[in-house]
């Protein structure tokens, strides 16, 4: 009873707040900062060295105080992030494309730095700094590349921790172990040679970490729920994490016996361990002030003001003849970038802060409201509950593990997070709706070449599509592009009409609507993959459920402009028997689609994947099969000949049919589309690309597209609705894969058809025997190896509704000069 008294006076609560504006609270996300992370301001406690980057100058340089002296950096360059470790501190160029290293021992009026890494290529987006060993993780890859110090202040050559290729979001150092966050499973991986770095990984298990960081001898970061959890050596009280409601805290700075956060409210600092004893960690005076970012030696904390950006020092280790306000110009509060801000606004100021066309974005996180938080205690709180959604732009929104059956209890803060963000759409609705406008049209246009080759091959089936000598980008990804960018591009490729007013037609989402709607992008949410990322199901705030593709930022160099050609294509067509396309989502690195949900999948997992020959299954009948086809025909029948300019799809195949919740089929997934020739006959000359066991041999061969490819590839769908095979399939272990065509072929031409016929499915019937026969010998002829010898699409779906007539009991003719094998 006390149970579903506390589960109406939630929803009572969900009610109120949806009611009211007001307590929907937008709070940044600020990057942690630890011994050895990554930050704008870092401190080399050896030799009690404080650096910064500075603000309001032309090049956004280092300066140092060191021993009551200021200390300039050398090279005089623009910086985006530093981090310090025991006796020597080291930073990121701005773009991340070059890593400088710095002995804090070793200087008279500036620091000379050392280029340890240049690579504009593969730029780097985070890096942490050890006793001995500086680590980065590249943007692009997620890979990490670690150097160690020999002798006075010359490192080997880089390596890779363990975990070798395993991409990665955030990195930190300690004495003598590294941690970092593993990108999709957000899990912490540790190395190092004390074997600390081996305890805390334990300590942590499968909990899902939005941020970490690392101190002497312990570890501590917010997990996905929002929740502070501290693991490692605890002699001091450092991992006692004081009882506060999730997402409390926002940075986090630790010690050697020592931790303290930043809370979010006002940002005053509070610190814990020690012994118990924090009045020597944290003074009174202190704790009146807000600070945008802290960083820690190891007795000694740094935090960084927000009402002037100046950098204030404290605790046992600071020396007390200097004051605690140190004598540098401002720093920035966090990297300068190019991109836009548009997911949660500008930093405030932040045009004074950077230099050039460079800003500062604010991350953000939907927070619960004040007066509905309940204060969790540790024992809850060491399992962290499915969150509220976080999101910042710095890097992608993760995928989450699957919710445990223990993480269930707190499914209040779930429902409580996505109505925060059902809120938010609504109070900034109008604001994004007048930057659309602004987003599409008027920012600059960056001229892209696109240099395209793609030489890959794989399986058949839905999960694995292997794509032969197609096209693809070999250019860096920029970090930002527009809507303007996406259409100039197009139209320089594939002379499309790059008109604006189509695009605009597609409504324009949010990363953080998308990542509510699929709970993080969550691996429970996630049910297949296309032609250039992973698809996942949503409900958007509305009730609508869609299914959404996630741009892999990672594949950009072995795929096309699969997101360009799929929102230009799409914005463009309608049609009944194509999936339609809802909205999309442009924001940094993370480009998405929304289309309509499909609830019934793809017709390749029904004939592959599934058992049809139950009962219950609607594909255990003919006439489903045939009506099937006849509904994907209609739509490739759309694309060729009503269409404008008409369009070639490239990779029909049955993993690309999808079944609405009528089992109404639909062509899906145009990421490979090309604008077609203006007349059937018309051809055009470009490299092959499509899935291998269904591409048209012509079109591989002499690289001679038509819209007689895409009638070849679903000549192999028929063959595949006919004999239930895969379009390449091993029948034993002895032999090599067999095609379906090949397969098929010699039975249906020699009239025994019967032979191949999908045993899953009842004989057929009479008239069903006549529309089969149809069925078989369409296949036929669409998979000729001559493209001018195949029939049109119009042909195909006019067979087809004879041959779905047939299976209805009328009567119906068709000419045998179509079906001549001779």
């Amino acid at each position: 009873m006390k149970k579903n008294t506390s589960y109406v006076n939630s929803l009572r609560m969900v009610s109120v707040f949806c009611c009211s504006l007001t307590f929907l609270i937008l709070l940044t996300l600020n990057k942690v900062s630890g011994l050895g992370s990554s930050s704008t301001i870092a401190v080399s406690y050896g030799f009690n060295t404080v650096c910064g980057i500075l603000a309001g100058k032309s090049l956004q340089g280092i300066q140092c105080f060191q021993q009551g002296k200021v200390f300039s950096v050398l090279p005089n360059i623009s910086y985006e992030a530093i981090a310090g470790g025991r006796d020597f501190f080291c930073g990121l160029s701005f773009n991340g494309t070059e890593l400088f290293c710095w002995n804090a021992g070793f200087s008279n009026s500036s620091f000379h730095g050392k280029r340890i890494y240049h690579n504009t290529l593969f730029p780097l987006n985070d890096l942490t700094v050890g006793d001995d060993q500086v680590c980065v993780v590249q943007a692009r890859t997620g890979k990490i590349l670690c150097w160690e110090r020999e002798g006075r202040f010359s490192f080997l050559s880089p390596t890779l921790p363990p975990g070798g290729e395993t991409a990665f979001v955030a990195i930190t150092a300690g004495e003598g172990f590294s941690c970092a966050i593993v990108k999709d499973e957000r899990n912490v991986l540790c190395w190092g040679e004390s074997g600390m770095g081996d305890f805390i990984e334990r300590e942590f298990e499968n909990l899902s970490m939005l941020t970490l960081v690392a101190g002497k001898s312990h570890a501590c970061g917010i997990t996905m729920s929002g929740f502070l959890i501290c693991k490692g050596n605890n002699n001091s009280g450092q991992l006692d994490v004081p009882l506060e409601f999730p997402f409390h805290f926002s940075e986090l700075a630790l010690g050697g016996t020592y931790s303290c956060a930043l809370q979010r409210s006002n940002g005053s600092v509070i610190c814990w361990g020690n012994g118990g004893n924090t009045s020597v960690i944290v003074y009174p005076k202190i704790q009146r002030f807000s600070f945008v970012s802290i960083v820690a030696g190891i007795d000694f904390t740094c935090g960084l003001k927000t009402n002037d950006f100046t950098l204030n020092c404290w605790g046992l280790g600071w020396s007390d003849e200097f004051s605690t306000t140190l004598p540098l110009p401002s720093m920035i509060p966090d990297r300068c970038v190019r991109e836009s801000c548009e997911l949660c606004g500008l930093f405030p100021g932040s045009e004074s802060h950077c230099s050039g066309d460079t800003i500062i974005c604010r991350p953000c996180v939907i927070d619960l409201p004040l007066s509905s938080r309940p204060r969790m205690n540790l024992a809850l709180a060491a399992e962290p509950a499915p969150s509220p959604i976080a999101v910042s732009p710095s890097f992608p929104v993760p995928s989450l593990p699957q919710k445990r059956e223990k993480d269930r209890p707190f499914w209040a803060y779930e429902l409580f997070g996505l109505v925060g963000i059902i809120s938010g759409i609504l109070a900034l609705g109008y604001c994004l709706y007048q930057k659309r406008s602004y987003f599409s049209k008027e920012r600059k246009v960056e001229n892209v070449t696109r240099d395209k080759e793609l030489n890959s091959v794989g399986s058949s089936n839905a999960a694995d599509s292997a794509f032969i000598a197609s096209n693809a980008s070999s250019a860096p990804q920029s970090r930002s592009s527009s809507i303007t960018q996406l259409s100039m591009t197009l139209a320089s490729q594939r002379s499309w009409d790059h008109s604006l007013k189509h695009v605009e037609k597609a409504e324009v989402f949010t990363l953080m609507e998308l990542a509510a709607a699929t709970k993080n992008f969550s691996s429970e949410n996630k049910i297949g993959r296309g032609s250039f990322g992973t698809v996942y199901k949503g409900k958007l705030t509305n009730g609508c459920e869609v299914a959404i593709k996630r741009e892999e930022i990672c594949t950009t160099k072995n795929r096309e402009n699969a997101f360009e050609s799929e929102l230009m294509l799409l914005s463009r067509v309608h049609h009944k028997h194509l999936v339609g396309l809802v909205g999309f989502c442009e924001e940094r690195n993370e480009r998405l689609l929304v289309y309509e949900f499909m609830s019934n999948g793809a017709l390749h997992d029904h004939l592959h994947c599934k058992n049809t020959s139950n009962n219950g299954s609607p594909l255990n009948s003919w006439k489903m099969r045939i009506k099937i086809a006849l509904d994907a025909a209609r739509g490739i029948e759309y694309l060729h000949n009503y269409a404008v300019p008409p369009i070639i799809h490239r990779d029909i195949k049955s993993s690309n049919i999808l079944l609405d919740a009528s089992w109404v089929g639909r062509v899906s997934d145009f990421g490979l589309s090309l604008k077609g020739p203006e007349n059937e006959e018309g051809s055009m000359s470009i490299k092959a690309v499509g899935t291998l066991g269904y591409i048209d041999p012509e079109y591989y061969v002499l690289k001679v597209l038509t819209t007689k490819s895409d009638v070849y590839g679903f000549g192999v769908v028929l063959l595949e609705l006919l004999t239930g095979k895969k379009a390449l399939f091993k029948e034993d272990e002895e032999h090599g894969p067999t095609g379906v065509v090949e397969y098929a072929g010699p039975f249906i031409v020699a009239g025994e058809m019967w032979k191949v016929l999908d045993k899953r499915v009842d004989l057929p019937i009479m008239n069903e025997s006549e529309a089969i026969e149809l069925l078989a010998y369409t296949a036929m002829m669409c998979v000729n190896l001559e493209g001018k010898e195949r029939p049109t699409m119009s042909d195909v779906v006019a067979n087809l509704e004879r041959a779905l007539a047939q299976c209805r009991g009328s009567s119906g003719t068709f000419s045998p000069n179509f079906y001549s094998f001779s």
